[in-house]
């Protein structure tokens, strides 16, 4: 008998895709497509249910369709829909502990994979080169998605201790890009001008969309030979992009900001439309963030198709040319410029993108 796979977050694109996939499978029975919404998108052959991870319903869901392997997704940066980053968060936390609680409970259930972020080594000065999966932090992320990330984590953490019986794996995704990405890293890069701090060019780590499903797909089914699947691994593309080579792929002009104008850049960005621009994710474009992922080739067993170059290239093809017309330009400028203070750390210069990487 086949595996019965639930996926929550499936009214994503991302999830929508997974369940698509691993309805393929062989080793798969049966599909049950979790979300609060109904999906855009077709979910294949999967069995959709509307449910709610914050309320105690999911509890029956497992019970009813005698579920084994539960892929969390549903931790995210952005809403979907109305809710802004209250109902993410009450989604993120309040959820997976919804859902954590449920699996515990369950006896059927045996394998949980959960979606998680490299957001939670934070972004720092003093951080080290590489993070490794046992780096400590040096700070603990303070606020957005990524202090979500840490909570869900260590309720994940509690959840392994109580049924040790579950197999346990956290996949802790860099960056996530391609043509469909909804991350607030994507949001902030298809922004028609981009805020970046004044004398600052941190190093990105990106993961494509493709190898997020592959990955995830190696989580939920029985470890292949030489490999373990269970634990916590860094998932990220080889290779590092600084965020000025960035820039300079998608021909998009940067505004330097002074670095005390930092919490009012966040501001400005929420203005335009980026919904999670936390002051973690100001960090992240300050100090950046680049992990090892030794465990995620030797002991995972997996290699991405992408690297963080061939990822980042990919997602700029599908936002189109970036240069703007002069009055468009001025226009962008003036209404992020508007939006910081007066004063100290409000002048910004527009430094146009050069040609080449």
């Amino acid at each position: 008998m086949g595996k019965v796979v639930l996926v929550t977050g499936v009214a994503r694109q991302l999830g929508g895709r997974l369940v698509r996939r691993i309805g393929r499978d062989p080793e798969v029975d049966r599909v049950i497509a979790v979300d609060a919404q109904t999906p855009g998108h077709q979910l294949g052959g999967a069995e959709f249910v509307r449910a709610d991870i914050r309320q105690p319903a999911i509890a029956r869901v497992l019970a009813e369709h005698a579920v084994d392997t539960v892929v969390h997704l549903d931790v995210t940066g952005t809403p979907l829909g109305a809710g802004g980053r209250t109902a993410v968060k009450e989604t993120n936390v309040i959820g997976t502990m919804q859902l954590l609680g449920a699996c515990q409970k369950s006896p059927t259930v045996r394998r949980l994979v959960i979606k998680s972020s490299t957001s939670v080594y934070g972004s720092a000065p003093r951080d080290p080169a590489v993070f490794l999966e046992t780096t400590p932090p040096k700070s603990l992320p303070s606020g957005g998605f990524a202090k979500d990330a840490v909570e869900v984590e260590g309720y994940v953490r509690g959840f392994a201790r109580r049924r040790p019986d579950v197999a346990v794996c956290v996949l802790r995704f860099a960056n996530i890009l391609g043509p469909c990405a909804d991350s607030p890293l994507a949001e902030f890069f298809s922004l028609p001008v981009m805020p970046t701090v004044l004398g600052y060019d941190p190093r990105l780590q990106f993961v494509h969309e493709d190898d997020v499903i592959d990955v995830l797909r190696i989580a939920l089914h029985e470890p292949r030979r030489g490999t373990l699947n269970s634990g916590t691994f860094n998932i990220a593309g080889d290779g590092v992009l600084t965020l000025a080579q960035c820039s300079r792929r998608l021909g998009r002009p940067t505004i330097p900001v002074l670095l005390p104008a930092v919490t009012w850049i966040g501001s400005a960005l929420r203005t335009v439309g980026v919904t999670d621009f936390s002051p973690e994710q100001i960090r992240l474009l300050t100090h950046g963030r680049v992990v090892s992922t030794v465990q995620m080739r030797e002991t995972l067993g997996f290699a991405p198709r992408y690297t963080t170059a061939e990822t980042f290239a990919d997602f700029a093809r599908s936002k189109g040319p970036g240069l703007l017309p002069p009055e468009a330009l001025v226009k962008a400028v003036d209404q992020v410029a508007a939006a910081l203070p007066s004063g100290r750390g409000a002048r910004a210069a527009v430094r146009a993108p050069h040609t080449g990487g």
